[in-house]
Order: C-alpha cells, then sequence, then structure tokens
C-alpha cells in the first residue's frame, strides 16, 4: 500500500480521491487531475488536488502545479500521486506540493529524509518568491 508523506510524517492512511470529470464539491473528495488535463474553474473548490504523475521522466505535473498555485490561486492541499521518485521531492515541493503518495517500491524513510536538509534556497519559487538576496541583506 502506498505510503502518504505530509509535513514531515510518513502515515498509512489514504486520500479519498474522485477523477476531475466526476467531481463535485458536495462529495466531500479530493480530485485526481491529469498532467494534461485543463483546469476547470470548479476544481478549484476542493480541498485537495492530486496531480497523477505517469512516469518518472514527465514533468508537466510540475509545471500544473506551478500554475495551480500561482495563476489560479488555489491554496489547498496540493499531492503528486503516480510515478513520485524521491529525488523530485524537493522540487515537487517548490512547485507547491503540500503532500505525496510515494509508491510501494519506494522507501517512504529514504523519501523522507531527501526533503530534511533543504531549509531555503537561493532562486525564487512558488513557495518563497522573493529570492534570497532580496530577502537577506549583504553582511548580516
Amino acid at each position: 500500500m502506498p505510503k502518504l508523506l505530509k509535513l514531515g510524517r510518513v502515515s498509512d492512511s489514504q486520500p479519498d480521491l474522485v477523477d476531475a470529470d466526476s467531481w463535485t464539491h458536495a462529495s466531500g473528495k479530493g480530485v485526481r487531475i491529469a498532467v494534461d488535463q485543463e483546469i476547470d474553474e470548479r476544481l478549484l473548490a476542493a480541498d485537495l488536488i492530486a496531480v497523477d504523475f505517469p512516469v518518472f521522466n514527465d514533468g508537466r505535473g510540475l509545471s500544473l502545479a506551478v500554475l495551480l498555485r500561482s495563476r489560479h490561486g488555489f491554496t489547498g492541499e496540493l499531492m503528486a500521486v503516480g510515478d513520485v521518485h524521491e529525488d523530485l521531492l524537493h522540487y515537487m515541493q517548490r512547485c507547491g506540493f503540500t503532500s505525496f503518495l510515494i509508491p510501494d517500491e519506494r522507501d517512504p524513510m529514504t523519501a523522507l529524509a531527501v526533503l530534511a536538509p533543504y531549509s531555503d534556497y537561493y532562486q525564487a519559487s512558488v513557495t518563497e518568491p522573493i529570492p534570497v538576496y532580496r530577502r537577506i541583506g549583504r553582511g548580516a
């Protein structure tokens, strides 16, 4: 069973997700969207949007996360599901993902350890739109 990595913790709980075509706000469930799906404004009312990564080398989900956070203003939980690999977790987090469904073949503790050393970045991102040179003064 896949493990859920959220807020620095690993759990066995599984998200309750439905496909975008059948999702309604009244269902009380999260919505699963494909990386090639156009963003329907009604989906932005969901508390949880899960972006399904079909394969490891498909980066469209990262772009979709940035669009959801920046252009569409989505503030709810954004989860990466599908072929989620620990090598990309820090990029996913910087693009706005807040949780990850780690597949069975991956070690969730390794994934947790991968995220641990990253506390700040030089470049701006969705999670920190101001670059470090503007946040920290010279000689401070």
